[in-house]
């Protein structure tokens, strides 16, 4: 597991996995909480975070950007803490658990039990003590949702940014021109730094590019 510190309060996970792909798990810590976006393919990955900010009294906030495997099989090793999603990403997770333990098992590291997020919304939820956004931004997936650092000016867009530099336009389950206002909808952010799923970080040109790509 390779830690990046991305600016002051940000830190970005790496786990270059043995099939060739990487999965990113983002901490950012706040004055009031520390936010935990994305818990990997199992307690492997999440336990790396978890020892980072051992020392840390701070309450531990996570959030699942969308229902995928690879982003919510950690879940239950920080089950004692608030775990946030927008609210069709808990209703995906319970249904396609069974479906996706069957088909992916052979990509799990550590262990993981279904663990649903305890608290979701609709369009935003906002914590003005540290100034984090989230934000419904379909795209990769219909649940799929943003973490805005407006402090930092750091978005973390999950899977709404294909994997490597070469496919920087995802697997898109939505319309077209539903993650085309998704796009658009991150163009009128302010911010500087892009973090995602997979991919390398980026800065926000790269939303331009897949414009101009799709």
């Amino acid at each position: 597991m390779k830690i990046e510190k991305i600016k002051n309060r940000s830190y970005l996970f790496r786990n270059s996995t043995p099939w060739g792909w990487d999965i990113t798990i983002q901490l950012i810590m706040g004055n009031r909480y520390n936010y935990i976006v994305d818990t990997g393919l199992g307690s492997t990955n999440i336990d790396f975070v978890k020892e980072y900010i051992k020392e840390d009294s701070k309450p531990t906030i996570v959030i699942n950007t969308h229902y995928h495997w690879d982003h919510i099989w950690g879940n239950s090793s920080v089950r004692d803490c608030m775990i946030i999603s927008h609210r069709r990403c808990r209703e995906m997770i319970e249904s396609n658990w069974a479906k996706m333990v069957e088909e992916s098992s052979r990509f799990l590291q550590g262990e993981r039990a279904l663990c649903l997020p305890n608290l979701v919304f609709e369009d935003e939820l906002y914590f003005p003590e540290d100034k984090i956004r989230l934000v419904y931004t379909p795209g990769h997936t219909i649940d799929s949702i943003s973490v805005v650092d407006e402090i930092e000016k750091v978005i973390h867009v999950g899977d709404n940014i294909g994997d490597s530099l070469e496919e920087l336009i995802p697997s898109i389950n939505v319309d077209k021109e539903v993650y085309r206002k998704t796009l658009l909808k991150y163009k009128e952010m302010d911010f500087d730094t892009c973090i995602s799923g997979h991919n390398v970080v980026l800065d926000k040109e790269v939303i331009e590019k897949i414009l101009f790509m799709l």
